[in-house]
């Protein structure tokens, strides 16, 4: 599977994101996520905290992949976000984020959790579905693109 609808919803692409830090970063994917799962963003934002406590997800090429398990979920549930201007992510390669995919899953889907983290993983990898993205000008338009196989009618 190739597209990543069956973890965003078109509720789950944000654009123009616009933060000053990390922290603040994942506090308001926090609040947003909440909104689709019914958690406390409280909650959430302290699992993803803890999870960059053990290493940044920023990956490298601008790109972030902030995951925790919940308790609470009954699914794997994703989130896209673009940001107005780039932040330092602490990312393995040292450059700043600019496109971000949160992961959360329940804490019993360790398999799930895992291939969904691989398959977004590989997916942002792909340097010309980055710039798709990049170039996405709204939520719509950053939604149709990770939801669907065929990107070329997306951007």
């Amino acid at each position: 599977m190739d597209d990543l609808a069956d973890l965003i919803s078109p509720d789950a692409a944000l654009t123009g994101v616009a933060v000053p830090n990390k922290k603040a970063l994942l506090q308001q994917l926090a609040a947003a996520a909440a909104g689709l799962t019914g958690l406390e963003a409280r909650v959430i934002v302290e699992r993803l905290l803890e999870r960059e406590r053990l290493g940044s997800t920023g990956f490298g090429g601008g790109v972030a992949i902030p995951h925790g398990k919940l308790e609470g979920l009954g699914h794997v549930v994703g989130l896209v976000a673009k940001l107005a201007q780039p932040i330092d992510f602490q990312a393995i390669d040292g450059m700043p984020v600019d496109l971000v995919f949160l992961l959360l899953s329940p804490p019993d889907a360790g398999v799930e959790h895992l291939k969904a983290l691989a398959r977004v993983s590989r997916k942002l990898r792909d340097r010309n579905f980055i710039a798709k993205a990049r170039g996405a000008g709204s939520p719509d338009a950053l939604y149709a693109l990770f939801a669907h196989t065929d990107t070329r009618d997306a951007a």
